[in-house]
This record gives structure tokens, sequence and C-alpha cells, in this order.
């Protein structure tokens, strides 16, 4: 049983002012040509990307936020030759800094190891399906599979705390039972589920039918309960709402287990690395901001709208006061069922995923199919 520390304090955390993740896209160039990918990504680094000495500057700008959760994102991180370069910049600054690389030849022990040195928190990686043939289809390059668990395997032996990312489609649904059990096999943290949002590859037909949503929901919180690491989802903040559900019928018939999922709800929650959590949800642009490659100040990496560009505007004034950033903070501005919803304040719906399907950010969430109780009146 994991404890409940004050180190580090995350309940002073105001999202209005200050995020608790901030994700930034050192590099849009991958070798793999994942059919989800939202970043398009492509072989080749973009001529514009921030440079090592913008980057250094910008750790500088992440800095004065505080002590936010820093996760180096692409594309493929290690295929910037300074990657390690910014590991350590960010570290010595006092930011917590991850990275998620992609499951390619470069994901090699001595890469790992040479990150761990450098002061990196934690690895993400990309585990799509519990066999080859799945989790290569959904990466595009056959070989995948191995390069991600050699780079599983060597995280794990030389002690560099793991998180694995699973993006749910129609394409792993029904591999999701075969996943989990995967999951028990690798000391990992943290498992990430991540949800579709039909933006740059991602198609809309692949993405999960709403009654689904709730099914592989009710089956992680199950899971939580068994499992020592934690879990969480990614756009899809409407299993928050699933949690609070499953944990008040649980107080109903007596079951008084707490499971990791809910747990998380508790300011100063860790999960033993310095990490933390995130002392509640957070949701696009709600304690999260997105760097791009080229310097675009995103919500989040799915709601590819931009508040600006760290070239040209403060990447701190722009997250507490840019009109779209204070607009997604705003619950009461929601629209339609999520406006409605009684949740909305701890869910507020993946703003994303309305941006991409209806093209209004403040739209309700199509992924979620509860019914407010002021539409049952």
């Amino acid at each position: 049983m994991r404890k409940i520390t004050d180190k580090p304090n995350m309940g002073q955390i105001d999202f209005n002012q200050n995020p608790f993740l901030v994700i930034w896209e050192v590099t849009q160039a991958c070798d793999l040509a994942c059919i989800h990918c939202r970043a398009c990504a492509q072989p080749l680094r973009h001529p514009l990307e921030l440079t090592t000495y913008e980057g250094f500057e910008l750790l500088d700008e992440i800095k004065r936020f505080g002590q936010p959760l820093l996760v180096f994102t692409g594309g493929d991180p290690l295929l910037r030759p300074d990657i390690f370069n910014l590991i350590t910049y960010g570290t010595e600054r006092g930011l917590r800094v991850t990275m998620t690389p992609s499951g390619t030849p470069l994901l090699t022990k001595e890469n790992i190891m040479k990150a761990k040195k450098a002061g990196l928190k934690r690895l993400a990686i990309s585990l799509d399906g519990s066999t080859a043939a799945i989790h290569d289809a959904f990466r595009g390059v056959r070989g995948s599979y191995d390069w991600t668990m050699a780079g599983i395997f060597a995280a794990r032996e030389i002690g560099l705390p793991l998180q694995i990312n699973t993006t749910m489609t129609r394409h792993n649904l029904s591999d999701l039972e075969s996943l989990a059990k995967k999951m028990c096999e690798f000391s990992i943290v943290l498992w990430s589920v991540f949800f579709l949002v039909p933006t740059g590859r991602g198609k809309h037909e692949d993405n999960l039918r709403p009654e689904e949503y709730e099914n592989v929901f009710h089956f992680l919180y199950d899971l939580s309960k068994q499992v020592p690491f934690d879990i969480k989802t990614t756009a899809a903040p409407h299993y928050r709402r699933v949690v609070l559900q499953r944990r008040k019928a649980d107080r109903r018939t007596g079951n008084k287990s707490t499971p990791v999922a809910e747990k998380r709800f508790q300011p100063g929650f860790s999960i033993g690395e310095g990490i933390g959590r995130a002392p509640k949800g957070v949701n696009d642009g709600v304690g999260f901001i997105f760097i791009s490659h080229t310097g675009e100040i995103f919500p989040s990496g799915f709601l590819p709208l931009s508040a600006g560009n760290i070239r040209k505007k403060s990447l701190v004034e722009t997250y507490r006061h840019a009109p779209l950033f204070t607009d997604l903070r705003n619950p009461d501005k929601l629209k339609d069922k999520c406006g409605r919803c009684e949740f909305r304040r701890i869910c507020g719906g993946s703003r994303a995923r309305a941006y991409a399907v209806h093209g209004d950010y403040l739209a309700s969430d199509p992924s979620c199919g509860y019914q407010p109780a002021t539409s049952r009146l």
C-alpha cells in the first residue's frame, strides 16, 4: 500500500495561475507512422524547430510556474541530438522532467541510461497492443513492438520509473484485457490510457462509441483495485465522473477499499518517485499547457488552437490571461449537455474532442453518454 505524503505538495496549485503539467513537443520528427498520430509526425526535423538556446529560455520560463511536471514529447525526442542537454538543464532548474520516446531502434539501454544520468525522473513508453501484430499495425512499422519491449525491460533493469501509455481505438479495444495483464508484468508506476481525439491522422471512425467508453472506464476502475500501479486516463475526463459514481456505490455497499484511481483525487498523493499527482484532474488548458516544436502555445496537443508563440509572447502570461485559456477554465461557459452536467467542474469533457467533432471547444463532448440530472427531470 502506498502512503500519502506531503512531498511534493501539489495541493497548493491554483490552475488559474499555474499548470500542473507542461508538455513540450521538442520535435515532430519520428521514424514511426502511427495511425492515430495527432502530430502527423514525419521523418525529418522541421527547420523552424526551437533551437537549443530557445529551449533553455523556454525552460527558464516554465520554471516561473513553480515546479510543474515537464514532459519532453514528439515525434521522437531522441531524434533531437540535444535532448540530454535539455533534460540536464531542466533538472538543474528544478523541474521534474519526464520523456516519451518512440519505440524505435533509438530506444536503447544506453540512451535510457544517459537520460537517467541527465536527471530524467520517469520514462513513458507507448504500448498499444499485447502482441507484435496489434502494436506494429498501430504504429505502422514492423519491429516497433520488439524495440518497445526492449526499452521497457531496459528501464526496469536500470531502475528508471516507467509509465506505459496506451491509446484506445477500434483497433485494440478487444485487446484491452490482454493489455491489462501485460501491464502487470512490467513493474510500472502508471498506466496512462489515452482515448482517441480525431485530429492529425486520427480518424473519427476509429473512435469508440460512448457506451464503449463507459465499459472501458468501469474496467479500469475495477482493475485499479487489484494492481500495484496507478491508472489514469488522458483525453477522457469523464472517467472522473465514473470514479466518483463507483466510489459512492462502494460506500453504499460497504466496500471500504480505496483504489489507486480514487487516491489520485487526494492532494499530495505520490507514486513513489517524486512526480506526484495533481490535486484535481487536469484538462485542456486547465492545469495543462502544450508548446509545439515551433513554439506555438496550445491548451493541449489534441486541441490545435494557438494562443500565441513563445518567440513573441510570454508562456506564463498566455496561460494565465489569454481568452482561449480563461474560457477553458470557466466551466460555466460550457454548452449543451456539458454545460448542464452536475459533474462539469470535475470533468468538463474533452475540449479537444468537442473541437475536433463540433468545431467548438466549448461544445459537449460527443464521447460521453451520460445524461445530466437536469436532463432527466
